[in-house]
């Protein structure tokens, strides 16, 4: 577990095109992968209210540890898009989960305190779940996330598709699309 803000419960990939990104991840042997477009409410990108990114989803799992796959469709600012500009395709993230807003706003309010630059937030009204993202100030380094655990459903879901994975037989790639 990390002492600076959890234990990684994912790795976040930031590609061009989730449907080779999920091939490629499948030949793996990583999948099914579960789907989702999905428009961020209200977003904040380097400190300023920002027009949204509109991005698919691609989660699956590997044990405990959940690949998540991004592909921005839109060209507003974002990490991603940033990502993506500047030449890189991969690893662009690790993440931990809190499971509820108090703890959520906890964490944020710490890592801002240890003096993580807070590059990019936002969530989704629907799900009552928010995100943020720290720059590590690593030299090429991955950002930190933080999000909400949407509990209980979204512990459900998470659940659900970590006993997807176990019992996947490398056919179907993608399990559902929402």
């Amino acid at each position: 577990m990390s002492i600076l803000f959890g234990g990684i419960r994912q790795l976040g990939m930031v590609v061009h095109d989730c449907e080779e990104a999920m091939r490629q991840w499948g030949r793996l042997g990583v999948g099914p992968f579960f789907t989702m477009r999905f428009t961020v409410d209200d977003f904040i990108f380097r400190g300023k209210p920002s027009p949204a990114p509109d991005v698919t989803l691609c989660f699956a799992h590997s044990g405990p540890l959940q690949v998540e796959l991004i592909q921005q469709h839109n060209d507003v600012p974002s990490v991603w898009r940033e990502f993506l500009d500047s030449g890189c395709e991969g690893a662009q993230h690790v993440a931990a989960w809190y499971a509820d807003h108090p703890t959520f706003d906890a964490k944020k309010a710490e890592l801002v305190s240890k003096g993580l630059p807070l590059i990019q937030e936002g969530g989704s009204r629907a799900a009552d779940a928010r995100f943020a993202y720290f720059d590590s100030g690593e030299p090429g380094g991955l950002m930190i996330e933080i999000s909400e655990a949407l509990v209980p459903a979204g512990a459900a879901a998470r659940l659900h598709m970590e006993q997807e994975a176990e019992q996947w037989d490398g056919v179907q790639l993608v399990a559902d699309r929402r």
